[in-house]
């Protein structure tokens, strides 16, 4: 495949102008073909180059139009303006050559703008980013009636002279994904999985629930913290993962561990970029496959250190999916340490070296990864 075809195909790839078997093998190439997946990589970071520099250029042009105009009313002093006969002047005698220099401008501009829209799938806008909570899912009943059926066995047992007190399940409508990150049952989410909630149960790879509350929310960068409440909660020996307190590097490879189906799910893949959507400094770019059910999932790296957590993707790129760095997650450990209610709150400094394989990592990892459900 030459140059010319690689770009068409990269172009149409980005767009969504593909056929369905179209893009399954484009897929399949990206995967096998290094060079290809780059190709896309670096086609998708020029186009938000070509974007923001393109909102620059505006931004600047207001800015010098709000300054010609305050001058002009005298409500700021402007050196540009002084010698006001020797700018009428100027003007008379070059106004045909800026009014042609204008039009070119004009035109150019519009060659540009029809250059950008027919490569690029379009400036995202804040719609375009889906947040990967999980709302209203079957799988939450199902869930719930597994749970109730497990209740039922337990009552059979009890003594049947104990007085019975009906107290209504709760039903979990939403959710998402936590990980803990003190063995006392801290868990960090994302905040936008448990806004709202009244009930928060978060359910350990065996299917016991467990209930918890928010002790901690920073909305901003989409971070929680919630503490696991129930007595029935095993308190393990310590976290083996520790938390990376500088960025990842682009193309590092990167591993997940969430819950968009009722059993953890494992995702791999590599990091993009180390800024966001549209160039957000507060997150990551991943390629990986995300769903709903994944907000919250941990991001680790080849050596078992957490490096992000996993809060949303893009609607019209295929695998671009974003997670906020991990040192956030280290700044709310640590406004949390200050709090004098949690004193006791240790930040994890495990290691993975004694796993040396993927494998291994993900079976030491899995434990320590809930589902979060929200009522």
């Amino acid at each position: 495949m030459d140059n010319i075809n690689i770009t068409e195909a990269v172009e149409r790839y980005i767009a969504g102008q593909m056929t369905p078997d179209e893009r399954v093998y484009f897929e399949q190439l990206r995967k096998s073909n290094p060079d290809i997946d780059g190709a896309v990589v670096e086609h998708t970071h020029f186009l938000q180059q070509l974007s923001r520099f393109d909102e620059t250029r505006k931004f600047k042009a207001i800015l010098e139009d709000t300054h010609i105009h305050l001058a002009e009313k005298g409500m700021i002093t402007s050196p540009r303006l002084k010698g006001k006969a020797r700018v009428v002047y100027m003007y008379n005698r070059y106004k045909r050559v800026a009014a042609i220099a204008a039009s070119i401008a004009g035109i150019t501009a519009l060659t540009i703008s029809a250059l950008i829209w027919s490569v690029s799938p379009g400036k995202p806008m804040e719609d375009e980013l889906v947040k990967l909570k999980e709302d209203n899912n079957k799988r939450f009943n199902q869930l719930q009636k597994k749970n109730r059926e497990l209740d039922a066995k337990i009552e059979d047992v009890k003594d049947q002279t104990a007085v019975n007190i009906n107290v209504p399940p709760i039903e979990y409508k939403s959710g998402g994904t936590g990980f803990l990150v003190d063995a006392k049952g801290y868990l960090v989410t994302n905040a936008h999985v448990v806004e709202g909630a009244k009930n928060i149960a978060v359910q350990n790879a065996g299917g016991k629930n467990l209930t918890a509350v928010v002790v901690y929310t920073d909305m901003q960068r989409d971070i929680a913290i919630l503490k696991i409440t129930e007595k029935e909660f095993k308190i393990p020996t310590s976290i083996p993962y520790t938390i990376r307190r500088t960025a990842a590097d682009v193309a590092e490879p990167i591993y997940t561990l969430g819950y968009p189906r009722n059993e953890i799910v494992y995702g791999e893949g590599y990091l993009s970029s180390t800024t966001g959507y549209n160039g957000d400094t507060l997150s990551c770019q991943i390629t990986i496959a995300a769903n709903r059910g994944n907000s919250g999932s941990p991001v680790f790296n080849d050596n078992g250190e957490l490096i992000g957590i996993l809060n949303a993707k893009q609607k019209t790129i295929e695998g671009a999916v974003f997670a906020i760095h991990s040192k956030y997650i280290l700044g709310a450990l640590t406004s949390l340490q200050k709090d004098t209610s949690y004193p006791r709150l240790k930040i994890p400094t495990g290691n993975m070296r004694n796993a040396s394989s993927r494998k291994q990592q993900v079976k030491k990892i899995s434990d320590y990864v809930f589902m979060v459900k929200v009522d």
